[in-house]
C-alpha cells in the first residue's frame, strides 16, 4: 500500500449556514489516481479551494507529507508541490500554446533582473533548456504542432488538455485536476485519460473530480464517493459504484 502524500483531517466549511464540508477526513497516496465524485454541491471543489489555500475552511487541516498546508497563500502552496486546474480553465488565451506552458515552469531565471543584465548566458541557457522541456511536454501530449498558435484558437478539449500540460510543467507532486473531461468529444476524453493514467509513472499523484463515471472507472486507483460535504463511501471504483449507499444517493 502506498504511503499517504496528502491527509485531510476534519475540514469543515459554511457558506452562509449551508455545510459545503462536513468533517471530512480522507488521504491521497502517493503515486496513485483518487477519484473525486459526487453530485453537484457535494463539496468537491471546495475541498479543493480548501488545499489551495482559496478558501479558508472553519475547522479541520490539510497536510501535505506531514505538513500543514492551510492559512498559506495559493502561490505559497503551489511551490510546495500542489497544482490544479479550474473548470473554467484559467489559460491566457491571448498567449500561444507554447507560451502558456513556459510560464507554468517555475523559478526561471530571467524573472529576476539580476541575472538578465548580469547572468546573460546561463539565463539564456535555462531558457532553453525549459523551451526544449516545454516542447517534449507538448509533444507527449499530442500538441507540438499547436505550439504556436493561439491559446484560444484550440477547441476546448484541446484547451483541457493544454491546462493538464501546464501542471505538469509546474513540476508538482500533487496535481488536482477539476473535471478533466467534462464536456468534451470522446476521442479527446481518450486522450486526456491517457496522459492521465502516465502521471503515476512520473511521479505525480492526482486527485480528479469528475462527473464521467466511465472515465473514473478507468484512470482511478481508489474513489471516494462524496454528498452534502460528507464522505459517503470509499474503496476501489468498482466497490464504491456497487454501494447501495451510492447508488442510493445518485437514483434518490
Amino acid at each position: 500500500m502506498s504511503e499517504s502524500l496528502m491527509e485531510f483531517h476534519g475540514v469543515s466549511k459554511n457558506f452562509d449556514g449551508v455545510a459545503a464540508l462536513n468533517n471530512f477526513s480522507g488521504a491521497a497516496r502517493g503515486g496513485q489516481v483518487l477519484g473525486l465524485i459526487g453530485p453537484n454541491g457535494a463539496g468537491k471543489t471546495t475541498l479543493f479551494d480548501v488545499v489551495t489555500g482559496f478558501t479558508r475552511p472553519d475547522r479541520g487541516s490539510v497536510l501535505l507529507r506531514g505538513q500543514r498546508l492551510l492559512g498559506r497563500p495559493p502561490y505559497k502552496i503551489a511551490r510546495l508541490g500542489v497544482a490544479r486546474t479550474f473548470q473554467d480553465l484559467r489559460l491566457i488565451r491571448g498567449l500561444s500554446v507554447l507560451e502558456n506552458v513556459l510560464l507554468a515552469f517555475p523559478n526561471q531565471p530571467g524573472e529576476g533582473l539580476w541575472n538578465v543584465f548580469f547572468r546573460g548566458k546561463p539565463v539564456s541557457m535555462r531558457e532553453n533548456d525549459i523551451n526544449r522541456a516545454a516542447i517534449s511536454l507538448l509533444n507527449d501530449a499530442g500538441l507540438a504542432e499547436k505550439a504556436d498558435d493561439p491559446a484560444d484558437a484550440l477547441s476546448y478539449g484541446q484547451q483541457k488538455l493544454l491546462s493538464l500540460v501546464c501542471c505538469l510543467a509546474t513540476d508538482a507532486e500533487v496535481l488536482l485536476l477539476d473535471e478533466p473531461v467534462a464536456g468534451i468529444a470522446p476521442v479527446m476524453i481518450d486522450r486526456i485519460l491517457s496522459v492521465i493514467r502516465g502521471f503515476p509513472t512520473h511521479g505525480r499523484s492526482v486527485i480528479l473530480i469528475e462527473h464521467n463515471l466511465e472515465a473514473v472507472m478507468q484512470v482511478c486507483d481508489r474513489v471516494i464517493f462524496m454528498d452534502a460535504g460528507q464522505k459517503i463511501s470509499e474503496g476501489t471504483p468498482t466497490e464504491v459504484r456497487n454501494d447501495p449507499k451510492v447508488i442510493q444517493a445518485y437514483i434518490g
